[in-house]
């Protein structure tokens, strides 16, 4: 089963599906489409609010274009160990300056989320059972300090390696 769980609980009735032959979208599903099927339908259109599904081998700069007509990103996550969705969040979120709702689907794990929060994805679609759990109960793991900047700052605001920090005259 899977559920959509964002920092304010879990979410009832998410329209956003992903598609398959077996398994269409009805009623009042919205499907994500393939980067390609995405930009097909929004060369062929002038549609907005879709949804696109970004695999780890897209190029996720292929979006660019269509950003404004988005609604949603859902990046994939096949396995614990490809972390590419990793980038392509951290490239929407900082770079091509993307602000609408990025979701991690695929194998979200309890350990990541706070990871995936930090690179800027805001909603998960979680099917892991113990990360259900602990969501649910609000066992959420966290790091309070980090050193290298984000499309999230730490709870204390921006932090920086110190190899990127520049010391004042003073501090030499």
């Amino acid at each position: 089963m899977t559920r959509i769980w964002r920092e304010t609980g879990f979410v009832e009735n998410d329209p956003w599906v992903i598609e398959t032959e077996d398994a269409p979208a009805t009623g009042e599903q919205k499907p994500l489409l393939t980067l390609d099927q995405l930009i097909e339908k929004a060369d062929a259109s002038n549609d907005v609010g879709l949804g696109v599904l970004v695999r780890p081998a897209d190029d996720v700069r292929r979006l660019e274009p269509y950003l404004y007509r988005l609604e949603i990103v859902a990046l994939q996550f096949p396995a614990f160990n490809d972390g590419r969705a990793f980038s392509h969040a951290s490239l929407l979120r900082e770079r091509l300056n993307y602000r609408q709702e990025l979701r991690a689907v695929g194998d979200v794990l309890i350990d990541q989320i706070p990871l995936m929060l930090r690179v800027g994805i805001d909603s998960f679609a979680v099917t892991n059972e113990t990360a259900l759990k602990r969501l649910a109960e609000g066992r959420l793991p966290g790091i309070a300090e980090h050193y290298q900047p984000a499309a999230r700052d730490a709870a204390k605001g921006p932090a920086y390696s110190w190899r990127r920090r520049s010391l004042a005259p003073s501090e030499v």
